[in-house]
This record gives structure tokens, sequence and C-alpha cells, in this order.
């Protein structure tokens, strides 16, 4: 009773923010005033809908950055994101992650192998991101299928458009105390005749961070605690830093292009290395580093009809070396990635104007165990797709109108002389772990989207969209045999896994004009065979401690449905640079024959206030996360609820040509233990993100 209970006081919070955003639609409202301020300086896409979802940019970002993607984007409306430390943390979008949810760098794949583990960090340094993208729906169809959570792109401009008038650039530079994290960044763009030449580099030195301590024993807390030593200290919890919690990143960018009158060539370089540890408690740490060359060319106007033609290509080499909690080198892993897409934009027919191309790429996925040569966990792997692809986007007066379409091609190939070895079991069943055969897969898919967006009157919308998203299994998901002690699971993949088929249906009203803004979104997402990893209740012992056993996981299939609301409602008061924000996100997904699904995150309510004046801008947050105990039958917990409150605090002065930023930023200033319910257990009952964190630097830009 007490957990309906709960559940129902979940819902009727989320339903109430809802309901007052709703019901903003029907409130006069008088013009704003000539100048204010939006809480999150949001770029929220109100007007069209197959522009992002989201974009993080400008001051917003620089507010929100962190180490990570997903530590960037976790308080957003809708994200949330895994939590392995500070050197890997990747989105969540609406409870999905992983293959489901594609990273892009410059619109192309990132090139690395972070959906395949959560402790494998996403390719690439966000101190050097420009901007951020979120896509959804048609939008992400332009760039890839089977991401039905969706698509985050990272911008970098390393490859520019236009020929800088001046030399520009920016530095910035700060210190976090929670871990002793020492940042820089320095970015310069300039242009002799025609050719522009742009050059970034970056460093984030950050140490063992500190976790709050002297918690209590609550909402379903084992004896002795959930953080370090497992066995407790003295029954009480660990406080201190967190072993295997460091983050050393660096990079160095290089682009070069040509820009003329119809277009512009250009090329690119970077060069990005990353240790970082991972806080569990077998311990360890990865040392990842990676080259990527990019090409881009766009023409304007190539030829009649037709509003630009471009074509854009990447190389990426991946490698990271595993090491256990001695620091000797216990497996390696690579992948070469090569893409290339050609996009024609057609000018406007009958109301419509819109993208079609194509887009090719191939991987090739190496994992051995340092020594012996075999392969770790997932067997050499060959991947190529083939797509072709489709958008278009309509307006006639007050009605727009979006479709897509993408047909992909995909083939996975593993090494099939791979000898994968079976394991030992312990009770109950005993015996060994079970047999797979590895074989080639071949998979069609074919995605597409409807939408409308009605503006039934000025600055009010209702919009609707229906995608159906196609995905291949991972090569993870069909191959992977063999034990993982970042995850403490034996993983099995399955070879006969079909492709995973998602029915999204998503309702959203939004209000855009005047000083009371608001934007409320309901969604369901249908899955037929959604794959997912089964915990057999099974187990083996761990190579490296004797007695303590990995959980053996085997890919399995079934039917599941995702369901949510999020909301947001923003004031911007008559007076110059005052505003504020409400917002809240829940979702729930399950699986069709009963029980939960999986790492889904918990239901959030937050607000945010912030002030601009003379140079001088403060703002602050605060979010509640409610406890999660929708938790599958495997999973332990429940994973508890957390209040978070940030702050910030700055100070802008032009001298000269520069203008100088002075910043504080608090992080979790109520010191709360905070874990994600997104991240596998081997760490959410290990260890907490940071405890309480002041962050003080200087930007400039000129």
């Amino acid at each position: 009773m007490q957990y309906q209970y709960d559940v129902l006081n979940k819902q009727k919070c989320i339903f109430i923010l809802i309901s007052g955003l709703l019901n903003s639609l029907a409130v006069a409202q008088t013009p704003a005033s000539n100048f204010e301020i939006t809480a999150t300086g949001s770029q929220e896409a109100t007007q069209s809908i197959l522009t992002p979802t989201k974009v993080l940019q400008g001051d917003e970002l620089l507010n929100k950055l962190g180490s990570t993607l997903g530590a960037t984007l976790a308080n957003e409306l809708g994200m949330s994101a895994t939590g392995y430390g500070a050197g890997s943390s990747r989105p969540v979008i609406r409870g999905l992650e992983g293959s489901r949810v594609q990273i892009l760098q410059n619109g192309l794949s990132v090139g690395d192998v972070s959906n395949i583990s959560q402790d494998h960090a996403v390719g690439n340094n966000m101190q050097n991101a420009h901007q951020v993208e979120i896509l959804r729906g048609a939008a992400a169809l332009l760039y890839g299928s089977g991401s039905s959570g969706g698509l985050v792109n990272v911008v970098n401009d390393r490859i520019l458009t236009n020929l800088p008038d001046r030399p520009t650039g920016a530095i910035n530079t700060s210190y976090e105390t929670v871990n002793n994290g020492r940042a820089g960044a320095l970015e310069l763009d300039g242009g002799f005749g025609s050719v522009a030449v742009h050059v970034d580099t970056a460093i984030n030195n950050a140490n063992n961070y500190r976790i709050p301590g002297n918690s209590t024993q609550s909402q379903g807390e084992p004896a002795g605690g959930w953080t370090i030593p497992p066995t407790g200290n003295n029954g009480n919890n660990y406080s201190g830093k967190l072993p295997n919690s460091f983050s050393n990143q660096n990079n160095f960018g290089f682009g070069i292009s040509h820009i003329g009158e119809s277009g512009y060539t250009g090329v690119s370089v970077e060069r990005l290395n990353n240790n970082y540890g991972i806080p569990t408690a077998d311990g360890g740490s990865i040392n990842q580093s990676q080259n990527r060359y990019d090409l881009q060319h766009q023409t304007r106007d190539p030829f009649a009809g037709f509003s630009s033609i471009k074509f854009s290509a990447a190389n990426s080499n991946y490698n990271h070396t595993e090491f256990n909690n001695v620091g000797v080198a216990a497996s390696q892993w690579k992948n070469i990635a090569n893409e290339a897409r050609l996009e024609l934009a057609h000018n406007p027919i009958a109301g419509w104007k819109g993208t079609f191309g194509a887009q090719v790429s191939a991987a090739s996925l190496n994992a051995t165990e340092v020594g012996t040569g075999s392969y770790a966990i997932v067997p050499p792997t060959k991947t190529n797709s083939n797509a072709l692809f489709w958008i278009e986007e309509g307006q006639w007066n007050s009605l727009q109108g979006s479709l897509g379409l993408r047909y992909n091609n995909v083939a996975q190939n593993p090494n099939l002389g791979t000898a994968l070895e079976q394991q030992p079991t312990s009770p109950p069943t005993g015996g060994v772990t079970p047999e797979i055969a590895l074989q080639n897969r071949r998979f069609n898919l074919l995605s597409y989207s409807a939408g409308g967006l009605w503006s039934f009157m000025r600055g009010y919308g209702a919009g609707l969209a229906y995608t159906v998203s196609q995905r291949a299994p991972s090569a993870q998901e069909l191959y992977s045999y063999g034990a993982h002690e970042s995850t403490a699971t034996f993983d099995i993949g399955n070879p006969n896994l079909t492709k995973e088929t998602s029915h999204n249906f998503e309702f959203n009203l939004q209000k855009t004009n005047g000083p009371l803004k608001s934007k409320a979104t309901l969604y369901a997402n249908r899955f037929n065979n959604y794959i997912y990893g089964y915990y057999t209740g099974t187990s083996i012992n761990n190579p490296g401690q004797e007695g303590n056993g990995f959980n053996v996981v085997t890919a399995q299939q079934a039917a599941a449905t995702i369901k949510g609301i999020e909301g947001e409602l923003t004031y911007n008061w008559n007076q110059t640079g005052l505003g504020g924000r409400v917002f809240g996100d829940a979702s729930q997904g399950t699986f069709d024959a009963g029980g939960n699904l999986p790492l889904q995150p918990a239901p959030r309510l937050g607000a945010e206030l912030a002030h601009q004046k003379n140079g001088w801008l403060a703002s602050t947050t605060y979010i509640y996360s409610y406890q999660q105990n929708r938790l599958a039958n495997w999973e332990q917990g429940p994973a508890p609820s957390y209040n978070l409150l940030n702050a910030g605090l700055s100070y802008t002065e032009r001298v000269k040509d520069v203008n100088w930023t002075v910043f504080m930023n608090f992080k979790n200033l109520l010191n709360e233990q905070i874990r994600y319910a997104t991240t596998p257990m081997a760490v959410r009952l290990y260890a907490p993100q940071p405890g309480r964190s002041m962050m003080v630097g200087v930007r400039g830009a000129f």
C-alpha cells in the first residue's frame, strides 16, 4: 500500500505542474519588455518540428558545461545521465541509452565504443564544444535510424564556413574544489585571404572527488551502507574521496577551410587523450585516445531547383586500454570507423522544402586480452551500414508538417573462428554458461516519421508526431561472451536477435509569446522486440577475486512500453533581467508481460531563478528527484531520492577588445548523496556523485 501511495503522489505532483502549464495557455498576456532573460537561456525549437528539440550554446552551455557529455545534459528536460565517476557519463533520453541514443560530432558518428558499455567514455572533449543539439523524430532520421531515444550532436566548428573579418578567440580557465580540478581551454580563429584557420586545445585534470558522508541508512539502504568499503565502515557509510574517480583529459584540434562565394571546402584533425578511473568495488582505470579526421564541402545553389549540396566524411581511429586495480593492463580495445554522407537540399515545392541523400559507414571493432591475445568480451566484428534518407518540412499559413523516411541496410560480421570459452556457473543451477554460435547477420531497416504543428493563435501551438524507428542489434548484443569487470557481469549475446522496432507517439502544447511561456509534452514509445540484458540468477567466479561472483546476463527480447510526461513554465518579469522557470519530467518503462524496464530515470521536479544587471549574472537551480522504486526484478534498490541545489555568480566587463568574465559555480550545495537510477548496480550501489563543490574561473572572448 505504501508503494502505491508513493507512486500516486509522484504522478499527482507531475500532474499539478503540467496542469499549470496547460492552464497558462489561457492566461492573457501583456507585451514583453524590450529585454528579457529566460532562466535557462534556452534556445528551444518552438516554431519548427524539424529543428533540434533543444540547443545548448553560448553562456548557457558554458554555465552547464561538465567534464563529460552526460554531465552537461543530465538536468535538461527529459534528459538524464549515466555516472561512472567523473570520467565517463553518457546521456539518457526518456529512459533510453546506449545504442538507442546516437552521439554525433559535427553531424557524423563520434566513432568511439561508448554505446557498448557505460564505463567507456564518449570520444569528445566538451571544453571545445560550441553547441550541443538534441534531435528526435523526423530530424533524427536525417542522421541515423535506430535512435528511438534521439540523437545528440556536438558541434565544435573546427571547419569554419565563413571568413572571420578579424582574428577571434576565447580563453577559459577554472579550478574546482571537490576534486582539485584544473581546466583550461584556448581557441583561435583567423583568415588569410580566402582561407580560414581554426586552432583549439584544452586540458581538464581532476583528482578523486569527495563524496558526502555521515548519511543515515534509509530508503532500503542495506546495513553498512552503499558506499565504500563494500562491507561498510563499522556500520557507517564511507566519507572522503572516492577511489578511482579521477579524470585527466587533453586534446588538440586544427581546421583549415577555403571559403568562396558559393561555398566552402575544409578539413580538420583532432587528437584526444583521456585517462580516467572506474569507481567500482574492483577498481581500475581506462586510458583512451582517438585520432579523428574530417572533410566537409558545401556548394550553395549548385543547380536549378536546389539550394545546396553538402558532402562530409570522417575517419576515427579509437583506442583504449583497460587497467586493473594495481595498474596492470588487462585488455585493449580498438575501433576504426569511417563514415561519409551526401545531402542535397531542394528549393520549396508546393510549400515543401527538404533534404535527401545517402550515407555509408564501416567500423571494425577489435578487443583483446593483454598477454593471451584472446578476445575481450566481444569477438572481432565488422559493421557496415548503407542508408538512404529523405526529410521534408512544409508550411501553409498556421500549419506545419514534417515527413521523414530512412532505409538502412546493416551487416554485422564477427570473426567466425573465435573460440568462445564457456565458464562454470555457481548455484542455484550449477553447470556452465550457455553456448552460442557466431553467425553473420544482415538487417533491412525502414524508419519513418510524420508530424504536424498547428499555430491556432499567435504564439500558441499544438503538435502531433508519430515516428517508427527500427534498430539493428549491436555487436555486443549479438556476440558478447565474457566477463565485464566494470559492470560485474558475464555478458552473453544472442546471435538470433531480430531487429528492434519502436513506435513513438508524441503530443505537445506550447505558448511562445509574452512574458509567460510554457510547453507540455505527452509521449508513448512502444517497442516490438525490445533488447535488454536479463539477469539469469546464476553467476561465475570473478577471475580477479575468487569467491566474488559475476552475474550471468543474457541478451533477450520482449515487448515493452515507455510512457512519459514533460513540461516547463517560464516567466520573465517586466523588469530588466529577471526570469524564473519551473519544470518537471517523469517516465515509466514496463515490459508488456509485466515488470519494469531496467535503468529507468526517476521523476523530477525543479525550479530556476536568474537575475542579470550591469554585467552581473546570478542564478540558482533546485531539482528534487523522487525515489526510483520501479526497478526491474533483478535490480537492487530503490535508488534514493535527492535534492540538488546549484548556484552561480558571474561578472562580465569589456576591457579594450576582450570580454572578461569572472565566475563562481556552486554544485550540490546541500551535499546530498546522488545516485542515478540510470547507472548499473556495480557503480550506483557503490559510488555516489560528487559532494558539495565550488568552481572559480575566468573566461575571455575577443
